[in-house]
């Protein structure tokens, strides 16, 4: 499998399943799932660079995806994002408890932002944190050099803020005041 077409999957999969079905007219049930031939159907009707999408293809992103981004259902009838959607689904994602600190990866043109209202879901479902530093420096070094903060997820924690681990282990919540943020 090429890597170039296998990122380029991946990135079409981004788009579709976690921000604009509308994009190729697909639609994903209130969970985020969407049928695989369906998705094979629409791309190959639009018209776009995927339009030789396979399942075979699927199955590939899917296993090999370094942050593990995408899952199928079990009999992989249906596929969908683990987590970072900006339209409205339902993850059914449990409550868990985390580790005493996570991490989260951003750029030093965010940080006086951060440091005065915290770490805020903006247009996503959830806050995004790392379990550890080496995958946060990976997250932040996507938009430039990468600041690492520390999150005081236990302290959070004891202080009633709900966290969620996603099928693909990030952890999630809905913001992180700034006084649970070491800079």
């Amino acid at each position: 499998m090429n890597e170039k077409t296998a990122k380029n999957v991946s990135k079409f999969l981004s788009l579709v399943l976690r921000h604009s079905p509308e994009t190729i007219g697909l639609k994903l049930d209130e969970n985020g799932w969407a049928d695989v031939e369906e998705l094979i159907e629409k791309c190959s009707k639009n018209g776009n660079s995927l339009n030789t999408l396979t399942t075979e293809l699927l199955d590939y992103v899917v296993e090999n995806n370094d942050k593990k981004r995408f899952a199928f259902n079990e009999d992989k009838t249906k596929i969908r994002a683990s987590q970072g959607h900006s339209i409205s689904v339902e993850l059914n994602l449990s409550e868990a408890e985390p580790s005493e600190f996570l991490f989260h990866g951003t750029v030093g043109k965010f940080i006086e932002s951060i440091k005065k209202d915290g770490l805020q879901k903006m247009s996503r479902q959830h806050v995004h944190l790392s379990k550890d530093r080496e995958t946060a420096t990976k997250v932040g070094s996507r938009r430039g050099v990468p600041q690492i903060l520390t999150i005081k997820s236990g302290e959070m924690f004891k202080d009633g803020f709900k966290f969620y681990l996603s099928e693909n282990n990030v952890w999630l919540t809905e913001e992180v005041p700034a006084k649970y943020i070491e800079f």
